[in-house]
């Protein structure tokens, strides 16, 4: 069921649906959120996003002059699109050109923007976010890399990234660095275009127990940035961070149709193994888990509409989104770890080997499922900040 969809914008869910049918690339979908396994792979996904650039499917919240629809375009437009594209597990937009795009909307020079948003439009210019340290992961305000003003009026950067989806891929990376190390841990941080074709930047992808690299560590080692590299002013790459994350609301939205299929395919695969002698969806205990997540999966569902409402009518809660992130990610660890009971010692075949069930599906699903409960702030962070700030708990 979905939930605030006006007839206008249904009519634009049909329309988004029919061109994704019709445009998206031929690539086999994998659970999360993913890198291209090789060149050509990564070639049909710069052209699909490319595409829905042009199509104005994506970056219709950029204004006008930049190609978007400014103040025509709806916070909704981009949950639709974002659900139609999951409902076709065809490839998202991975990696940071739409957090940068809005950094350099919002604070960065008219040169930089025509400079670098023609390159995100086309899809050519692959960005990574250069966020997360490998001791500051919940806790970003407390990273480490520095950024050292030289004598020429540019920066020396020094330090290390991880986690970073699209490294080994990316022309440019969206920066994150510490710029006064005197200052409160919030306030001297600055945000930078990373060239990541310098000298002195290296990618170390990292092998995942899924058994791809969709992740990098990415080292920094006195990489000299131009003056104009800085976005915004010096010091303020918290605010802008901060900022352009809030411009992404169709993520768990997104979501929810994912576990939505899960919960269809979980029903599928219980029709066809076995329990106790019998087809596994004729058994009591196996109907009602499945009813169990139906219900949790519509309970989000109306949870993310809600939360929308609330966003585009300024009425937005602190709880709002880590109540749904945490919803969705721990679900996704459950149904991931029944299919594989449900599955049997066949559960344990990955994609490739004889007998796996659903070509491996759930192997990949329930190794991936993790990373949700970490990536993007962990649960136990979500429950502090539920607590904290939404129920107004003591520390």
């Amino acid at each position: 069921m979905d939930y605030g969809m006006s007839p206008e914008l249904e009519k634009f869910r049909m329309e988004v649906r029919a061109f994704v049918e019709d445009h998206a690339p031929a690539i086999a979908p994998k659970a999360g959120v993913r890198s291209a396994e090789d060149a050509a792979e990564h070639a049909l996904i710069k052209d699909w996003i490319g595409k829905l650039f042009a199509a104005g499917y994506m970056g219709g919240d950029w204004p006008e002059q930049y190609g978007g629809k400014g103040s025509a375009h709806s916070a909704e437009e981009d949950v639709v699109v974002g659900e139609e594209i999951a409902r076709a597990r065809a490839p998202h937009f991975a990696g940071a050109g739409a957090l940068v795009s809005h950094a350099l909307i919002d604070f960065g020079t008219e040169e930089q923007r025509s400079r670098y948003l023609p390159g995100i439009r086309s899809g050519q210019d692959t960005w990574c976010q250069l966020f997360s340290e490998p001791s500051s992961g919940s806790d970003l305000a407390s990273l480490r890399t520095k950024a050292v003003r030289t004598e020429g009026g540019g920066f020396r950067v020094t330090g290390q990234k991880v986690w970073t989806t699209n490294g080994h891929w990316a022309e440019y990376g969206y920066l994150l660095a510490r710029t006064d190390p005197d200052a409160p841990k919030h306030k001297g941080i600055s945000a930078f275009v990373v060239d990541m074709r310098l000298p002195g930047v290296e990618v170390r992808p990292l092998r995942e127990m899924t058994g791809t690299s969709d992740f990098n560590e990415v080292f920094l080692d006195n990489v000299e940035l131009p003056a104009d590299a800085l976005i915004g002013e010096l010091n303020k790459g918290w605010t802008i961070a901060n900022s352009s994350l809030g411009h992404e609301r169709s993520g768990v939205a997104t979501s929810v149709v994912r576990l939505r299929q899960g919960v269809d395919a979980l029903k599928d695969l219980a029709k066809n193994v076995e329990k106790n002698g019998r087809p596994a969806i004729e058994d009591g205990a196996v109907q009602e888990t499945l009813g169990r997540f139906t219900a949790e999966v519509e309970a989000l569902s109306a949870l993310v509409y809600a939360n929308i409402s609330r966003w585009s009518r300024g009425t937005e809660r602190p709880q709002d989104a880590p109540m749904a992130k945490l919803m969705f990610s721990e679900l996704g660890v459950e149904l991931a770890r029944f299919a594989l009971e449900l599955s049997g010692e066949a559960g344990i075949l990955v994609e490739g080997e004889s007998g796996a069930i659903d070509h491996g599906r759930w192997q990949d699903e329930f190794l991936y499922a993790r990373a949700f409960t970490i990536a993007g702030g962990s649960s136990e962070i979500m429950r502090n900040i539920i607590a904290e700030r939404g129920l107004k708990m003591p520390r």
